[in-house]
């Protein structure tokens, strides 16, 4: 895989998925997303998930399987997207960091989450409207359905 490619991880826990929350210091934005990021030389993908969900969340997680690999070319950092299933075998969720200089200057985790994956009613309406984040719950929710 490129060094385009974002390696996410859908951690699962009785029915939830947890987000972490980006807080962009520029704009003052907030935009909840799965963890996730890219992958070091040297690193399988099991790896680099286990890798990000630790820093990114404190978790440590078992991956289970791939659940959705998307190509896009109009998202800008990566163009390809790599979403794991993940169970939590260790750890104490909270907000974790971005080790690299340039992200970590740009944005903080500044928030975790966890959402019912099934019961999309109490989803925030800009996480249920936003055009990444909305279908992606919505396609992982559906694969982890067929099996």
């Amino acid at each position: 895989m490129s060094q385009r490619t974002r390696y996410s991880g859908a951690i699962l826990q009785d029915g939830y998925i947890l987000l972490i929350q980006h807080h962009y210091f520029a704009s003052a934005e907030r935009w909840w997303l799965l963890p996730g990021g890219g992958r070091e030389p040297g690193e399988t993908e099991e790896e680099t998930v286990r890798r990000e969900m630790l820093e990114e969340t404190g978790l440590q997680v078992r991956v289970e399987r791939l659940l959705i690999e998307e190509f896009v070319d109009d998202r800008g950092v990566y163009d390809c997207y790599r979403t794991y299933l993940c169970t939590p075998v260790g750890g104490m969720a909270k907000p974790g960091y971005e080790p690299e200089p340039e992200p970590s200057a740009m944005y903080e985790i500044a928030a975790l989450r966890w959402l019912p994956l099934s019961d999309e009613s109490t989803w925030e309406e800009d996480l249920r409207l936003n055009p990444i984040m909305g279908p992606l719950l919505r396609k992982i929710r559906e694969q982890l359905a067929n099996g």
